[in-house]
């Protein structure tokens, strides 16, 4: 809880608005020490071609590349390796030119909750992508401003306590591109905006770099595997209407585990019996142990110096993951909680939309080693000694067990992972030359 006091004076600075959060928020004073800035202030407005949100459109989706192109939201523009997601229709959406996104523009989430007020900013894996109304974009003047310093600016803590001083609402918080256009900025020195702009455009060199690679470990390890390019896509496709939607199964092929359909679906079993063909282990059998959740534990909020960052599942798949800062002294061993170099995570708890997490894997390397996530997020552990744990990430990533993970499930609203069918799912062996040099991957 703040506590803060508010002069009447100040009430004009909120365009009169009564409501207490605008007033007790960093924001204001980020604001305030703006006017101790020893550089020349000006507004986005002043150092950009364009602050704007697309417009409101018809959506007509489609299936197939050739037809369409990815529409990206709020979640997609924050994730660092980006799925298509839906595609929209090339042919029946008017204005798409005008949706399509640039390099080296600054995006912002500007509705929900959540992640309203974050920052991301577009590298080569965004363009020709269209860009949903709830992301504002930055277009830089080049002439005033080096596009990575804007965006530096606007996704610093700083920048964002700027922005979210101008969100508005209850239910659904709003942001508008006119009071992101009227937000201050200094007029940083050149050799300074130089470097920071090099070190934006070598990170987004290196993020676009890694999600190249990690495609081609995917598209070897599905060339390995020898699939029928259109089987592969039945296979791997949102919805199973191109397999069987109603199937028979005999009373001896039927799991003690679980009488759901999904469980035994003709998609399932045919991923199984084509990663089958390859001299498989299964999975438990690579694994130090079988997949798990970590403990629970107490979530106490802390601004201490010893406090520790909590991840959310969703978080570990951000650009930036953010989490919230808890006591350490409220969570029992808390070294097992932590995530190792080489654990692979995989969101265990969610639903099946498409563009969910749940069933994703996330490989830990770099910026998520020793890192504290929350135990929706299940463990797996490769056994170095069998394994390289690139190439199981490799395989788990993969769009055929993507589908395994979204079949082996419980629940209705909110599912699960049946974990003793996941032990026995198949995890083909290609063969150390193949799985140590050609499919090591290291996502970090």
């Amino acid at each position: 809880m703040k506590v803060d006091t508010v002069k009447s004076t100040e009430f004009s600075e909120g365009i009169e608005r009564l409501d207490a959060s605008f007033y007790v928020n960093d924001g204001r004073a980020a604001k305030k020490r703006m006017k101790s800035c020893p550089y020349k202030v000006v507004t986005i407005k002043d150092i950009s071609k364009g602050v704007f949100n697309g417009a409101r459109f018809k959506r007509t989706f489609v299936s197939g590349q050739e037809y369409g192109i990815p529409l990206w939201g709020i979640s997609d523009i924050l994730k660092s390796s980006p799925d298509d997601g839906k595609l929209i229709s090339k042919r029946h959406t008017k204005n798409l030119a005008n949706l399509l996104v640039k390099p080296n523009w600054t995006l912002i989430a500007c509705s929900g909750s959540g992640v309203i007020g974050a920052a991301a900013y577009s590298n080569e894996n965004f363009v020709g992508k269209a860009l949903s109304q709830h992301v504002i974009r930055v277009v830089p003047n080049e002439d005033e401003i080096k596009p990575g310093m804007l965006y530096a600016y606007l996704a610093s803590n700083h920048g964002f306590n700027l922005i979210s001083l101008g969100i508005y609402g209850t239910a659904i918080p709003e942001i508008e591109p006119s009071y992101v256009e009227g937000i201050s900025i200094p007029r940083f020195p050149e050799a300074f905006q130089n470097e920071v702009h090099d070190l934006v455009s070598e990170a987004a060199r290196l993020r676009v770099e890694g999600n190249g690679l990690l495609n081609e470990a995917e598209g070897l390890f599905i060339q390995t595997l020898e699939i029928d390019g259109s089987l592969l896509e039945k296979l791997t496709s949102p919805t199973e209407k191109d397999t069987k939607m109603s199937f028979e199964v005999t009373a001896a092929n039927i799991s003690s585990l679980t009488l759901r359909a999904r469980n035994y679906s003709p998609r399932l079993q045919k991923i199984i019996e084509l990663l089958s063909r390859r001299n498989p282990d299964k999975l438990i059998d690579v694994l130090t142990s079988e997949p798990f959740y970590t403990g629970r534990f107490r979530r106490i909020a802390s601004t201490s110096i010893n406090a520790i960052e909590l991840l959310s599942q969703g978080a570990i798949f951000e650009m930036k993951p953010k989490g919230n800062l808890i006591s350490k002294r409220a969570i029992p061993n808390l070294s097992n909680e932590i995530v190792k170099k080489g654990t692979i995570l995989v969101p265990g708890q969610g639903s099946l939309g498409e563009n969910e997490i749940f069933g994703r894997a996330k490989f830990v390397w770099g910026y998520l080693e020793n890192s504290l996530v929350a135990g929706h997020a299940m463990r797996f552990i490769p056994n170095n000694e069998l394994i390289d744990e690139g190439y199981l990430y490799a395989v788990l990533s993969s769009k055929l067990w993507f589908r395994i993970f979204r079949s082996v499930v419980y629940g209705t609203n909110l599912l699960g992972f049946i974990v003793p069918m996941l032990n026995e799912m198949p995890i083909p062996r290609l063969g150390d030359k193949l799985e140590q040099r050609n499919l090591r991957t290291h996502p970090g």
